[in-house]
């Protein structure tokens, strides 16, 4: 009991102490602070990546693509193992291909991805329907264009183009006027919300946030140019924009624009060719057996069978390097406040040698001294890792606020949602995490205390009053 009573009593009147106290603290709060914003990213990205990409994809190895997409689908239903397993599929046309639009008067061109769905079977599969913007649209996704869009293209069409007419004599006949055209079928397309929008740095919310400058309104009309799968030769097409995609994917809304497969495939005279098969499965945690039976059924075939996480592979791995050598580089903070308990203790062992001596003479022994010195350490860890949870805890639960004060400050976003498209800082707070930091700073803190225990549990009760 009295070696309790001691440790506590060095913690409160021993000011240095609490130099050691909010070492750790420091070390406890930024490592839990860390750790659950780089989890969130890591979760957020999963989940997104995950949810645009389907569970298991079957692709070609080129963009040519393969035939047969429906006979590959009904075979894939009538093996006894997929059949259970599979609960969704759609075939995808993906390819690269330039879009031109005008803005202000401006024309804007960019390159994108253009790809090809059905989207009544893609919102089966997942991680299409769910990012519409037109709630509507959500609940029976389609490339129809709404009354509103419907009405915005009617008067764009209406405004006749300024024509220059070459100058005439006084008896030259007038030339004949133009043969009559067919009117173009208006094509639904959805764009990647990024690019129909721009953050505008100069207009912010009242919040602080930068506002969205939309360039393309539902109805504006588009031109889609790439090239023919059969010669290589260069075909364009106008395209009417329906709605907008927005994954929160800045790689994803910037680049990716939909339209419907059937259009896509004449287009590029790729009839009948699609350049992947979307898999949706019952459970996850089958997709190696679901990988490995696809593999043999269409083992005699050049297509790549894989899951989102080994086309995503190198995303994730870089995360996940990423985390833990900043992991080990954050914690040498705590480290740090191990050497600062170390010198600290040596020098209370020193101030102290005439209360071991006392303590020694009274009956204390050697294990029950160094005792009070790895109690006192190990108290500074508690006090200090318990003080750093809270601490980190409370910067992790208000990092938003947190954010927008310090941009207000600095004028500069801290935060760029630019890149993220994210309303907000991710977080994940793992409670395993805050448990494991709290251990690792116990750790250190009686690690370092042990030379110093050792020292005055070797001192000699009488040399020690002699001492004095």
């Amino acid at each position: 009991m009295y070696k309790l009573v001691l440790c506590w009593r060095y913690l409160k009147t021993r000011y240095l102490a609490l130099v050691c106290v909010v070492s750790v603290m420091l070390g406890v709060a930024t490592l839990i602070v860390v750790n659950s914003v780089m989890g969130g990213f890591s979760a957020k990205l999963r989940d997104r990546l995950h949810g645009l990409l389907s569970d298991v994809m079957l692709e070609a190895y080129d963009y040519d693509g393969f035939t047969d997409a429906e006979g590959k689908m009904e075979l894939i239903r009538k093996d006894p193992y997929l059949a259970e397993q599979v609960v969704a599929m759609a075939p995808t046309l993906e390819i690269f291909a330039m879009l031109q639009f005008s803005y202000r008067d401006m024309p804007i061109t960019k390159p994108v991805r253009v790809v090809g769905i059905r989207p009544e079977e893609r919102a089966l599969v997942g991680g299409f329907a769910e990012h519409l913007t037109d709630p509507a649209r959500r609940a029976k996704p389609s490339f129809e264009l709404d009354d509103a869009a419907k009405a915005r293209l009617e008067l764009s069409r209406k405004a006749e183009p300024l024509v220059f007419q070459p100058l005439l004599g006084p008896d030259e006949p007038p030339p004949p006027d133009p043969p009559d055209s067919k009117p173009h079928v208006a094509v639904g397309a959805i764009p990647g919300y990024a690019i129909a929008h721009f953050r505008d740095r100069e207009a912010r919310s009242e919040d602080g946030t930068l506002r969205d400058r939309r360039t393309l309104q539902p109805g504006d009309e588009i031109i889609i140019t790439t090239v023919s799968g059969a010669k290589l030769a260069p075909v364009f097409d106008r395209f009417v924009i329906a709605d907008y995609f927005k994954s929160e994917m800045s790689e994803y809304d910037s680049q990716y624009v939909f339209v419907p497969l059937d259009h896509l495939q004449k287009l590029r005279t790729m009839e009948g060719k699609v350049t992947s098969i979307q898999i949706r499965l019952k459970d996850y945690d089958q997709a190696p057996k679901v990988v490995a039976r696809l593999k043999e059924l269409f083992r005699r075939q050049p297509l790549e069978v894989q899951t989102w996480e080994d086309k995503q592979g190198n995303v994730l791995a870089a995360i996940r390097t990423e985390k833990g050598i900043l992991n080990i580089l954050l914690f040498l903070i705590i480290a740090v406040a191990g050497f600062g308990i170390l010198a600290i203790f040596s020098m209370i062992v020193g101030e102290k040698t005439r209360d071991i001596g006392i303590l020694k003479s009274l009956g204390a022994s050697n294990w029950g001294v160094m005792q009070i010195f790895l109690g006192y350490g190990l108290l500074l860890g508690i006090v200090g890792g318990g003080l750093g949870s809270l601490m980190g805890l409370a910067i992790t639960t208000n990092i938003n606020q947190i954010e927008h004060l310090l941009a207000k400050a600095t004028g500069q976003d801290i935060f760029p949602r630019d890149v993220y498209y994210f309303d907000r800082i991710p977080t994940d707070i793992q409670p395993s995490a805050i448990l494991l930091v709290n251990l690792g700073a116990v750790a250190i803190a009686v690690l370092f205390s042990i030379l110093p225990a050792l020292r005055a549990s070797m001192l000699h009760p009488v040399r020690a009053l002699r001492f004095e």
